[in-house]
């Protein structure tokens, strides 16, 4: 299927690692051409290697929390000519706490997950949105998660910052479809990322020895007891759908959470 994003851009928030570099992956094979954000040195390397595939690639090396970064890089791309159509938006992380009760964790441990998830979000909306509705197409994908749908109790300030992330994303979809702009989220399941790791270890660090198991036993239980599918879902799998929702083959698509889990969450 032709997505139509050959001679696009992509800006993909997170693209060095995980689910934002199996997106950018999917986009280049789509002719599509890149802008990659993340505060990781590393993303230059990634760019070396996506520039094989004929593609233009960039990147800036950018902190979501911090919004004149972020104003000032695209300001930066869009000065030397630059257009952006589709913004992916990533960058992402757990609170590294395992959260169940969340009595068990402080205050402070909810503040940098919240900063970083939320304010993350909130900035990359207020820095890309006026590229956007100027002219008057454009999509915006944000990565959330079914543990913003379900209330996770694994990790609570990660569970409650994809909520945020859910609901903001609603709003901008009303507030930005007179202008031809399309807001969607995607949320993953299980997918094996760092972040899922992370989750396992903070519950391995708590859990008595006798009861403690390897990451891969602990997945696989997850996976046969919560998923119907009984797979893991793969970065790939995601990135597959973030790029349709992006191209115009969606096109009467917008305000929309799409789950990706193998029917982990199931609403009726």
């Amino acid at each position: 299927m032709d997505l139509k994003l050959s001679q696009h851009t992509a800006l993909i928030t997170g693209g060095a690692s995980g689910i934002g570099l199996a997106s950018a992956k999917q986009f280049a094979q789509e002719g599509c051409n890149l802008l990659l954000w993340d505060r990781s040195p590393d993303i230059e390397q990634v760019a070396s290697n996506l520039r094989q595939t004929g593609v233009t690639v960039e990147t800036s090396v950018v902190d979501i929390v911090d919004f004149e970064s972020l104003k000032n890089a695209i300001d930066e791309f869009t000065t030397r000519g630059g257009t952006v159509q589709h913004v992916v938006h990533c960058a992402a992380m757990g609170s590294g706490k395992f959260g169940f009760p969340f009595t068990e964790l402080e205050p402070a441990d909810w503040r940098k997950t919240l900063e970083v998830n939320i304010m993350g979000m909130v900035n990359v909306a207020h820095a890309l949105t006026p590229y956007l509705t100027k002219q008057q197409y454009g999509t915006f994908v944000f990565l959330a998660s079914i543990a913003g749908q379900i209330g996770s109790q694994t990790d609570p300030p990660y569970s409650a910052s994809k909520a945020a992330n859910i609901n903001f994303a609603q709003c901008m979809a009303k507030d930005l479809a007179s202008h031809q702009v399309r807001v969607n989220t995607v949320c993953p399941g299980m997918v094996k990322t760092p972040l899922n790791r992370s989750v396992w270890q903070a519950w391995h660090d708590r859990t008595p020895v006798e009861q403690r198991q390897s990451y891969e036993d602990w997945a696989e239980h997850k996976i046969k007891s919560l998923v119907p599918l009984g797979k893991w879902q793969s970065c790939e799998d995601i990135a597959d759908m973030i790029v349709f929702l992006s191209s115009d083959r969606s096109q009467q698509v917008t305000g929309q959470t799409i789950n990706v889990d193998g029917g982990f969450v199931m609403h009726w």
